[in-house]
């Protein structure tokens, strides 16, 4: 299956995003790539951390949710909206940031809410998500046939996510065989630590991984780390971009999905 992981540097303006995200994804299609995943808050970088709140949406409706599925129909393709906020209810002051998945036909099919928040603190640099954020409560996976025949079992986490092994864990034993990293990591924590958690998630699941980012200097000045990528099983990376938008397109099979598993049968023999 030909997968294809969408790297943006995205604005404060939500339409402009919106527009931007359009673009790579018919690009991503006319490379083949039946599932397409945007990055993490492909919508807005806003100037500042609330601006995420003056574009939410509930969960069904929205001008952000009508063009992923738009998007989807058009292309035949399954699409993975990266991430955006929806309400909560009964909170004003913070959303859920949330992974939504579309199928071909535009149905949305997976909700994922973010579960690990962000926080961070290095002199001026300072992050903290629990301010705009409120937690998802569960993992959450989907099944996706490809047109080869073969049947996915694919695992929903976004960025911070990835420094929970646990999290990713509890993917496997749900079945996964392909997780999606939507991220959108600081130049920082990125230079030092994306590749290498990404890899390590792929290596000690034996499982395939797509990690979709932001990766520039965005209007608001923070800096993305980007390097969107394909990390095999094994973990190798297969397929990347370092910064800038475009599209991580890479070719994914059940084949060396089984053949590691086979080889290595770790996940057999664990003891906890």
């Amino acid at each position: 299956m030909k997968v294809a992981a969408i790297q943006m540097v995205s604005e404060v303006s939500c339409q402009a995003n919106l527009l931007s995200a359009a673009e790579l994804i018919q690009q991503a299609s006319e490379e083949g790539a039946e599932l397409v995943v945007l990055p993490e808050y492909f919508c807005i970088l806003g100037a500042v951390d609330t601006d995420k709140l003056d574009i939410k949406e509930s969960f069904g409706q929205g001008p952000i949710q009508e063009m992923l599925a738009a998007a989807a129909r058009r292309h035949n393709i399954w699409l993975v909206g990266g991430t955006l906020p929806l309400e909560v209810p009964g909170d004003n002051s913070r959303v859920y940031n949330s992974t939504l998945v579309f199928n071909p036909q535009g149905k949305c099919v997976a909700r994922y809410d973010k579960m690990h928040l962000f926080k961070f603190k290095k002199g001026v640099e300072q992050y903290d998500e629990s301010r705009t954020l409120v937690p998802g409560t569960a993992p959450a996976v989907f099944d996706l046939k490809s047109l080869d025949g073969n049947s996915w079992r694919i695992g929903l986490s976004i960025c911070y996510d990835i420094r929970f092994p646990e999290f990713y864990r509890a993917l496997t034993d749900l079945g996964t065989d392909l997780v999606l990293v939507p991220s959108a990591f600081t130049q920082t924590t990125g230079a030092a630590h994306w590749e290498v958690l990404l890899r390590a998630r792929a290596i000690e699941n034996q499982v395939w991984v797509l990690a979709a980012a932001q990766g520039g200097t965005h209007q608001n000045s923070r800096k993305t780390w980007g390097q969107s990528m394909v990390v095999s099983p094994w973990g190798q990376v297969v397929s990347q971009l370092a910064t800038g938008p475009g599209c991580v397109i890479a070719e994914i099979n059940k084949t060396e999905l089984a053949t590691v598993r086979t080889n290595l049968p770790a996940l057999e023999h664990r003891t906890l």
